[in-house]
């Protein structure tokens, strides 16, 4: 091959490379866009602290651009970056538990609630007292009734969906899901009774 052949095959796979950088670059901006908030959601239920849910979200989207030359060829993109949350999110909590034994609630949470509430304070009081009730039965709950009810409920994901993230069947997700909120009614119920 001559030396301008040679050139000219080296500036179209240059081009080639830039083309397709480019393009891992546009849907990688094209997932942010459209899947941060979920993204974020998933991170916040799992660590409950505004700060770790924001690492996790940008550790995450980290991995994403890691393994860009993957997103064309993933067929739901929407349960690939939740599995990736739920394990940064997963793993950063182990950590987190492992450093120093904190609760996973944040100490902040009721006081927002209460002042974004429209309600008498007694009203509003008592619905603070059952959200962080029940943030702390959901943290109660066996790993694997917890896990499926929280990826159910944050982003409302499909059964489907959950079976993907974590890797069990969909008949599966739904039993654990249903007996996951049974047991939350009966401990609610228990726990803060009628206002």
């Amino acid at each position: 091959m001559s030396e301008g052949r040679q050139l000219v095959a080296g500036e179209l796979i240059l081009g080639e490379a830039r083309t397709a950088a480019r393009d891992r670059d546009e849907a990688v901006e094209s997932l942010v866009r459209e899947h941060a908030k979920l993204v974020y959601r998933i991170a916040y239920a799992v660590l409950r602290s505004r700060d770790d849910a924001e690492d996790a979200v940008q550790e995450t989207f980290v991995r994403v651009l890691r393994h860009s030359n993957r997103i064309a060829s993933v067929s739901n993109q929407k349960a690939w970056l939740a599995r990736i949350v739920w394990r940064v999110a997963i793993d950063k909590s182990k950590r987190e538990r492992r450093r120093n034994e904190v609760a996973l609630e944040t100490d902040d949470a009721p006081a927002e609630r209460i002042a974004s509430s429209d309600a008498p304070i007694e009203n509003a009081l008592h619905e603070a007292r059952i959200v962080t009730e029940l943030e702390k039965l959901i943290a109660a709950l066996p790993r694997k009734l917890r896990e499926p009810l929280i990826l159910s409920t944050v982003d409302e994901m499909t059964p489907r969906e959950v079976s993907a993230v974590l890797g069990i069947n969909e008949a599966a997700v739904r039993s654990r899901v249903f007996r996951a909120r049974q047991i939350l009614r009966e401990k609610l119920t228990a726990h803060v009774g009628p206002k």
